[in-house]
């Protein structure tokens, strides 16, 4: 969708658009539960195209997480008295366009493996960056059991790409090599 522009290159807002920090926390939080959602239906095909099994095992280990986190967004959204909803995250869906692509690009084994650990890294990155952001806002507005929830995830997170970093280096970025 094409931003309006004014002079000197100063976007206009939409006349949706979130005007306080709350709201902008909530719009993030949709974001979250889009892409949440969208990595339940994307992470068996990253799975099934793995051929380590420590790999497969690490990935079906987060689908699990992953569909925690999705009950996770849904009782933070329950706790700001809204209804859980879901708005296209462009972000994931790059990051899962591209993930498509390097299994197309890989042929099955050591060097497709290392690209599924590079790709899901890029994931959890910006999942990282998300929650940590929603998380600070939820602070920032006293809203506790929103930075519980979010917390808990984020810290999630941050193991999931700990230990693809691990997988990484100890075992199959060696066999790509």
């Amino acid at each position: 969708m094409a931003k309006k522009t004014t002079t000197g290159g100063k976007v206009a807002p939409k006349a949706d658009a979130a005007d306080k920090l709350k709201d902008f926390m909530v719009d993030g939080m949709k974001d979250l539960y889009w892409a949440e959602k969208a990595l339940v239906k994307n992470l068996p095909k990253m799975a099934k195209n793995a051929t380590s099994k420590k790999l497969k095992d690490a990935v079906k280990g987060h689908l699990a997480e992953t569909k925690t986190q999705v009950k996770r967004l849904e009782d933070a959204f329950k706790a700001l008295k809204l209804k859980p909803q879901a708005v296209k995250c462009d972000a994931m869906d790059g990051l899962l366009k591209e993930a498509e692509g390097i299994l197309e690009e890989t042929e099955p084994g050591a060097v497709r493996d290392a690209a599924i650990i590079a790709a899901a890294q890029k994931v959890e990155h910006y999942e990282i960056a998300s929650y940590g952001t929603i998380a600070t806002y939820a602070k920032l507005l006293g809203q506790k059991e929103v930075l519980s929830l979010m917390l808990e995830t984020l810290n999630e997170e941050k193991s999931t790409d700990k230990n693809l970093t691990k997988l990484a280096k100890s075992e199959i970025n060696l066999k790509a090599k």
